[in-house]
């Protein structure tokens, strides 16, 4: 299931940047996020594929999901210049971002490499 973030549930669930200055995840699994807009025709195109991941990958990884138009405060920290962008953040370590519609191979690969995961 992709659940739609806020910059309120983001710091509960991902990183409460507001107290802390290191990066801290507080997530249990890792997780991507992905930064978009309703009118960003590429962010579309992402739409499917990563509903369709999620349910592959269910109960390995949490994805995500920022309006930039909603939550400026969130793409203006992250500095979100260009949409959709995504944020893969695994449970150790720094988090990695990746902009574009990207295929459904290349977050498989990410996932693997990136956050470490399988299906």
């Amino acid at each position: 299931m992709i659940e739609q973030l806020t910059a309120e549930t983001f710091k509960e669930k991902v990183f409460d940047y507001e107290n802390q200055k290191d990066w801290n995840y507080e997530g249990d699994k890792p997780c991507i996020i992905d930064f978009y807009a309703d009118w960003c025709q590429p962010c579309k195109m992402v739409a499917p594929v990563l509903e369709e991941l999620a349910g592959e990958y269910e109960g390995k990884l949490d994805i995500y999901k920022v309006d930039t138009e909603s939550e400026k405060e969130l793409a203006g920290i992250f500095g979100i210049q260009s949409i959709p962008s995504l944020l893969f953040v695994p449970r150790e370590g720094k988090p990695q971002m990746a902009q574009g519609a990207l295929p459904k191979e290349t977050f498989e690969k990410a996932f693997k490499e990136v956050l470490d995961i399988e299906k």
